[in-house]
């Protein structure tokens, strides 16, 4: 797998309190648990920030209580590439890069046994979503077959941690701004486990950042969460859980997400 991860501004996360880390869990009896928080970035953060962040996060979950929350649909626009990459901006049949906003996510995987999180390590992790202009990639109805651009995979390390870079997304008719990702656990070759969500940004923030280039040449959105049927099947912690809390980088947004599996 390519050792391509960027990297990643944790110095503001690292202070945080574990209440702020759990604070946004939603209550449900699904099979996964997401409680997000805000990363803060001002730049120059080491390998060691990194590593101190990951550490808190991992202990934190460990003795903080495991909240279920709702698996939601993969969409219409999964396609299973393959593509072992944590910069999954480029279309790598021609080095094209996806312009927009740089978006940075860390993926913090936990197995969930009773009330106890401990990380789940070896599991593939999928994001994938749609470009400024709201178009997937590889997909004929959007009339980009065989490009590749904003889809990728990592597998979780021995923290449990999977990091990507990507950008912001636009959007297209019917639905509000999101991010699909798919977990999957393999023994061999044979699929033993498999969870999809996606999750969701805070209106204010997408309005900001779309009224910027290339994302304004789409005009401006028909559907918010507030009218997106998917958001709405949630119930209102679920809402708050599987809408991505950001904050500034030095070159754009960065957030955080802690997510909890119950495996078999």
């Amino acid at each position: 797998m390519p050792n391509d991860k960027s990297p990643f501004a944790t110095a503001v996360l690292a202070r945080m309190s574990r209440r702020d880390m759990f604070g946004l869990a939603a209550k449900g009896a699904a099979s996964v648990i997401v409680s997000q928080s805000v990363l803060a970035c001002a730049g120059g953060v080491t390998s060691a920030d990194a590593a101190s962040v990951v550490a808190d996060t991992t202990g934190a979950s460990a003795s903080t209580s495991c909240v279920l929350t709702a698996a939601l649909t993969e969409g219409p626009y999964f396609v299973d590439e393959k593509l072992a990459r944590s910069d999954i901006r480029a279309d790598p049949a021609t080095g094209a890069i996806s312009a927009g906003v740089p978006l940075t996510l860390r993926f913090n995987v936990s197995r969930v046994a009773g009330s106890a999180c401990t990380p789940l390590t070896g599991a593939y992790l999928d994001v994938w979503h749609c470009d400024a202009a709201g178009l997937y990639s590889d997909e004929s109805a959007n009339g980009t077959s065989g490009r590749r651009y904003l889809r990728g995979y990592q597998i979780t390390d021995a923290n449990g941690a999977a990091d990507f870079t990507t950008i912001y997304p636009g959007w297209y008719s019917g639905r509000a701004v999101h991010i699909h990702f798919k977990l999957r656990l393999y023994t061999g070759t044979t699929q033993s486990y498999a969870f999809t969500s996606q999750f969701f940004f805070d209106e204010t923030l997408t309005t900001a950042v779309h009224v910027n280039s290339p994302y304004n040449s789409r005009g401006t959105r028909n559907t918010l969460n507030s009218t997106d049927g998917i958001y709405n099947s949630l119930s209102t912690a679920a809402k708050a859980a599987l809408t991505l809390q950001t904050s500034a980088t030095t070159a754009g947004y960065a957030g955080v997400i802690n997510l909890g599996v119950q495996v078999g």
